[in-house]
């Protein structure tokens, strides 16, 4: 039997122990508009009346809303070529082979 989006966002939510607040901070980083109501009905049981099923799109912009909580916005490219390492750019190695405090 395949998981559901709402067992997916369910599991996601108890794994990562993410509140009804944390969620729609989540979405709004990606302008994505949730409200706790909304979040109730997802993840009520099945047979709730006032259960809503999870859609592609509300799972997909939570997702997407994860990966900038996670790892932080992306940083803005600049225009123009990239950027290359230039070889004076390495770091030079200044540790010498002998320790000076060796007892010989």
């Amino acid at each position: 039997m395949a998981l559901s989006n709402n067992d997916i966002f369910k599991k996601l939510r108890v794994a990562l122990k993410l509140r009804d607040d944390d969620i729609v901070k989540i979405c709004a980083l990606v302008d994505f508009a949730v409200t706790k109501s909304e979040l109730g009905a997802i993840f009520r049981n099945e047979n709730h009346p006032k259960y809503v099923e999870c859609g592609d799109q509300f799972l997909r912009n939570f997702l997407n809303g994860l990966v900038i909580h996670m790892r932080g916005p992306m940083p803005e490219k600049k225009a123009g070529k990239p950027a290359l390492k230039k070889d004076g750019d390495k770091k030079k190695n200044t540790k010498k082979k002998g320790s000076p405090n060796k007892a010989d």
